[in-house]
């Protein structure tokens, strides 16, 4: 008879899809050990389950709209930021997509989305990023930058969309038909598979940028307004990438420049 760390090493070495057949196969043993195992790798299969489940759910919009043949998502990260450009991503998942655990990319830990990332580049159709700058967000807006981020990233496909998915905006300046989904990122995994593109895009850019300016502390914050940020941004004033329109309240006028 095989021992329990004999079938603990073949349980841990199993990948999930696998496990049903080898709960079966030692489901008569009657060794508390083996019990145990066959408990925890039960809840492994529930689990996997449930997020197939979870992610057919979020292919709703794309079944609504599958008589188009490139569904395209899109979404922004770095809207609210003091510091840094905005970033949109652009996906066009295949229809047979078969990625799991995407989601709203802030639902995430950076583990998974670095993960997903590197999934979603591999499996994606076509996926694109596009950049507006802090002077260009300050020359024309923060809504108005991320439009153009969104167009660029559109631009920059190497596969032509005819429907985009876009998180609750409409983007003025493009033809194709576009559908706006409030929470989109939570709701369409082609919208969450764009928000972890855009999303991972900006916090590596954020982390080249804290080496160049380490005393507002990027790599941590990326951007954002924490109080390590904000007491930084008094006491050295802003730097190259700080949005010049945000931060207002944080440093003397004539510290802005012009």
């Amino acid at each position: 008879m095989e021992s329990i760390q004999e079938i603990r090493k073949l349980f841990l070495e199993t990948q999930t899809q696998q496990l049903p057949g080898l709960v079966q196969a030692y489901r008569s043993d009657t060794r508390s050990g083996v019990k145990r195992l066959i408990a925890a790798a039960q809840k492994k299969i529930d689990d996997l389950e449930r997020e197939k489940e979870r992610i057919y759910g979020l292919k709703k919009y794309e079944r609504q709209y599958a008589s188009y043949s490139n569904i395209c998502g899109i979404d922004e990260a770095g809207r609210g930021p003091l510091a840094g450009p905005v970033v949109a991503g652009a996906v066009i998942l295949p229809a047979d997509c078969d990625i799991l655990y995407i989601n709203d990319s802030k639902q995430l830990s950076e583990k998974k989305r670095e993960e997903l990332y590197d999934v979603i580049r591999e499996k994606a159709v076509a996926c694109a990023v596009g950049f507006a700058s802090p002077e260009r967000i300050d020359e024309i807006n923060i809504l108005q930058a991320t439009y153009e981020a969104m167009r660029q990233a559109v631009d920059r496909l190497c596969v032509s969309p005819d429907l985009l998915l876009n998180d609750a905006v409409t983007i003025p300046g493009i033809s194709i038909r576009q559908v706006p989904i409030i929470k989109g990122d939570a709701k369409s995994i082609s919208i969450g598979a764009a928000s972890i593109l855009a999303k991972v895009t900006r916090d590596r850019l954020m982390v080249e940028y804290d080496k160049l300016y380490p005393q507002y502390g990027f790599a941590g914050n990326k951007g954002y307004g924490s109080a390590q940020h904000i007491a930084a941004l008094k006491k050295y004033g802003p730097c190259p990438i700080h949005r010049k329109s945000f931060i207002g309240n944080f440093v003397q006028e004539g510290a802005l420049g012009e």
